[in-house]
């Protein structure tokens, strides 16, 4: 990158980041810059869920490599069980940026802001504002626990609490596996009651037959994501200027993946897939899904963390009750974290490398190799800080109404978390 272009740059990050984190020269960005050049290139942006510092430092060092943009992002159950939080991040981002000698294009990006109820709404309206003063610099908001009219409301709620220059996503259809679908109906119900309201989001995260965690193949389980729906609801919502954010991207093999931007997919979440790698389990090559034996992850004595490690991370699962394919394994992340941290650079490493050359995959199936420059670009040529998008209001409000919501009012939910 032009160190000249790149020192113009500095000055016209969003404003949120200057007050952050003084001094830094990372280059963390507005989603909004990022998801703008994804869709004018016909790329994905590919979202990474952090459960260890570790794999940001992998996902970071391939990004430079592959000049690409990247969004670290944490959902806010993973900030309960994991040594990564609102709090850290931005900081140790920053870090890891300067070891790599800045340059690499980053959002750091709320995953799964879960809304399930007013107190929630009331407790986001604090958490939310107050991670953006710490550089976060974009918002996934999720209130599809709930049905479609308390959804919208929950979600332009807090909408409006977050500046328009922060990136933003919304979800309507709850994430829960093959054959749960959203409709063009809800999601065109949902978008647009929000356009009528001026919140304007850059994603729709859709239920399409993805799930968070691993696919237990050997149960008969499979992944099952319906291109031909989400190009169908990617279609309608493109007037509001909205594209579609893919969840469940890991256990998704690369080919299928490198299909994706067909049918209006502009970002993809990749996270269990990291802490595969963290573990050292055995994973499928093209898709990265955690092999099952006989009910039981596989672990690689040649990957991720010690053997020693992994087996007592087992005993205390086993303490937990819980089974050894489980997808609660990631709740060993915090209780485990400084183990991990502390352990000798030669398991370090290895784990680096690994998430490394899983992200270089993904960015080139992706499509947004070489785009990182383009986000710099784009920022220096309008010469200002604030990437507002230019949208307008094209519904009307009386379109969306709790009366004419497509699920009539009943929530779908069960009461399970899939959030993360």
């Amino acid at each position: 990158m032009d160190s000249s272009l790149y020192q113009r740059f500095l000055d016209l990050r969003p404003l949120n980041v200057l007050a952050a984190l003084p001094g830094s020269r990372c280059a963390l960005v507005s989603g909004r810059d990022i998801a703008r050049v994804a869709d004018q290139n016909n790329a994905i942006v590919m979202a990474c869920n952090i459960r260890n510092p570790l794999s940001a430092l992998g996902i970071l060092t391939a990004a430079k490599k592959a000049d690409s943009f990247v969004l670290l992002e944490l959902a806010k159950s993973e900030a309960t069980y994991t040594g990564v939080n609102f709090t850290n991040l931005p900081s140790l981002a920053m870090h890891y940026s300067s070891q790599l000698g800045d340059q690499v294009v980053y959002s750091l990006h709320m995953d799964h802001f879960a809304i399930k109820s007013n107190e929630d709404l009331m407790d986001a309206l604090k958490v939310v504002p107050d991670a953006i003063s710490r550089g976060w610099t974009s918002v996934a908001i999720d209130a599809s626990h709930n049905h479609d009219w308390e959804n919208l409301m929950y979600t332009r709620d807090l909408g409006m609490h977050i500046p328009p220059y922060i990136g933003l996503e919304t979800e309507v259809g709850e994430i829960k596996g093959a054959g749960v679908l959203t409709t063009i109906e809800e999601a065109e119900y949902y978008i647009g009651g929000l356009n009528s309201w001026g919140i304007f989001p850059d994603f729709l995260a859709i239920s399409n037959g993805s799930k968070h965690g691993t696919y237990d193949t050997s149960a008969g389980e499979d992944e099952g994501i319906d291109l031909q729906r989400t190009g169908a609801i990617a279609d309608a919502i493109a007037k509001y200027g909205v594209t579609i954010a893919q969840h469940g991207i890991s256990g998704t093999p690369l080919d299928k993946v490198g299909h994706f931007r067909e049918y209006g997919i502009n970002k993809g979440n990749v996270g269990t897939l990291w802490q595969n790698i963290l573990f050292g389990l055995e994973m499928d090559s093209e898709s990265g899904n955690a092999v099952m034996d006989n009910g039981s992850y596989v672990k690689r004595s040649d990957k991720g963390i010690p053997l020693e490690l992994w087996n007592r991370m087992v005993k205390a699962a086993d303490a937990r009750g819980w089974k050894r394919n489980s997808g609660n394994y990631k709740k060993l992340n915090l209780p485990f974290h400084a183990e991990i941290m502390a352990l000798p650079g030669e398991y370090h490493k290895r784990i680096l490398d690994e998430t490394e050359k899983w992200a270089l995959r993904f960015f080139d199936a992706f499509g947004s190799v070489g785009l990182g420059t383009e986000v710099i670009k784009t920022i220096v040529e309008r010469g200002d800080w604030n990437s507002t998008p230019v949208r307008e209001i094209v519904a009307q409000r009386g379109y969306s109404t709790a009366a004419n919501a497509p699920d009539g009012g009943n929530a779908a939910g069960d009461g399970k978390d899939y959030s993360d």
